[in-house]
């Protein structure tokens, strides 16, 4: 394995621009991992009939960390370069870039959830308190205390948890610099460890909150931000069959964290060792998943993947909303309207599985293309690296 900077890399970091569309193909992957957990809640899958599809499942929501450490990654890079370039970061700018990419689908999900709870119980939430939870950016901490809300609603506590992040980096890369940036991601990663331990000193049944608290996925943008800092803008530069042996090596961590080990996101550890072990392997496959992708050439990547990646913002908001309203609604009053039409469960599910990912895709790219890009236009404003939104061909 080699770690250098290729042509392009030399090009983009000489200018004004900074994308890589194998990251974009990484995105739908990280998304394509939750989808996988998130069926399980409407499509029942048995552990011993259904092994592999419910052992992917399980490892589904590890997908979420994927995203983190990408996020922290290219968010450290860009403000690396924006430093170089121009000689600061500009923290006004960066704030602006977060709120105008971030905040108007983020707001758009969240209350159009709870105004349709109203008509379609389910879906989103009345409760003022979650309200201003989920307003602040403080969703995580309410799941955490008062529990999962709806499945449609529910998987926004991740962007809590990012935008809790990003209040501290861009201080961190203006008035410290590089070293001081890696100090604080060494010492959240031991922060996470230190976390993981107290949830599995003090167990409790059922789901303890762990997934949801912010100090244990911390460890992940810490990994994201270290990667950037080491890296310093190189891209690792092997051949395809170690890529692919990457992506093998970094699924046999996650397996071997929920098999070994029976780390899940949502359930107590039965050991402290055990949680600390299992923990220690989703961080490390996640690390290799990205690894293996980063340097891909471009070539390599098709321009449908890398699109994907590019939308993976709206799938990963709308898709659970796509699983209620197809699983919870059109399929029970299919069948009552078709009491006739009948097929295998099996071939019924993954029919309908493959409807909502193609409905997801559909509402994702028309809110990227006529809802999202208004705004992407006018952050383009206060950018100083363009990165993927503002240089990746369209499709």
């Amino acid at each position: 394995m080699t770690i250098q900077s290729d042509q392009a890399s030399k090009a983009q970091k000489s200018g004004s621009a900074y994308y890589r569309p194998e990251l974009d193909a990484l995105r739908f992957f990280a998304f394509l991992c939750v989808f996988s957990f998130h069926r399980m809640d409407y499509v029942p899958t048995d552990p011993v009939r259904d092994r592999w599809l419910y052992l992917i499942g399980n490892v589904g929501p590890f997908g979420v960390p994927v995203f983190f450490l990408l996020s922290a990654f290219l968010i450290t890079e860009l403000l690396l370069r924006e430093r170089d370039k121009t000689g600061r970061v500009h923290i006004k700018a960066f704030y602006l870039r977060r709120i105008l990419r971030i905040w108007p689908l983020y707001f758009v999900a969240f209350f159009g959830l709870a105004l349709l709870n109203h008509f379609v119980p389910g879906l989103g939430t009345s409760d003022p308190l979650a309200c201003v939870a989920f307003t602040f950016f403080a969703g995580n901490w309410y799941i955490l205390h008062h529990g999962w809300i709806a499945g449609a609603v529910d998987p926004l506590w991740s962007i809590s948890v990012e935008e809790q992040f990003y209040i501290a980096i861009p201080l961190i890369a203006a008035r410290a610099g590089r070293r001081m940036l890696g100090l604080v991601s060494a010492l959240l990663l031991a922060v996470a460890y230190v976390t993981i331990l107290l949830y599995a000193l003090h167990p409790t049944t059922g789901d303890n909150g762990e997934w949801t608290n912010s100090f244990l996925q911390f460890q992940f943008f810490a990994a994201g931000t270290l990667i950037a800092l080491i890296l310093r803008g190189r891209l690792v530069c092997v051949p395809v069959w170690m890529r692919f042996a990457g992506f093998v090596l970094g699924f046999t961590f996650w397996f071997t964290a929920l098999m070994r080990f029976q780390v899940k996101s949502w359930e107590p550890h039965p050991t402290p060792m055990g949680a600390l072990a299992g923990w220690l392997l989703v961080l490390a496959g996640s690390l290799l998943f990205f690894l293996s992708a980063l340097g891909t050439p471009a070539r390599l990547v098709p321009r449908w993947l890398a699109y994907l990646g590019r939308i993976s913002y709206g799938l990963y908001l709308v898709h659970s909303l796509v699983f209620f309203l197809t699983f919870n609604k059109a399929v029970p009053y299919l069948r009552r309207s078709f009491p006739g039409v009948a097929m295998p469960e099996s071939v019924r599910n993954l029919v309908w599985t493959v409807v909502v990912l193609a409905v997801s895709i559909g509402l994702a790219s028309l809110s990227f293309h006529y809802f999202e890009r208004p705004f992407l236009r006018l952050k383009s404003r206060f950018t100083f690296v363009r990165s993927r939104e503002d240089v990746a061909p369209s499709v």
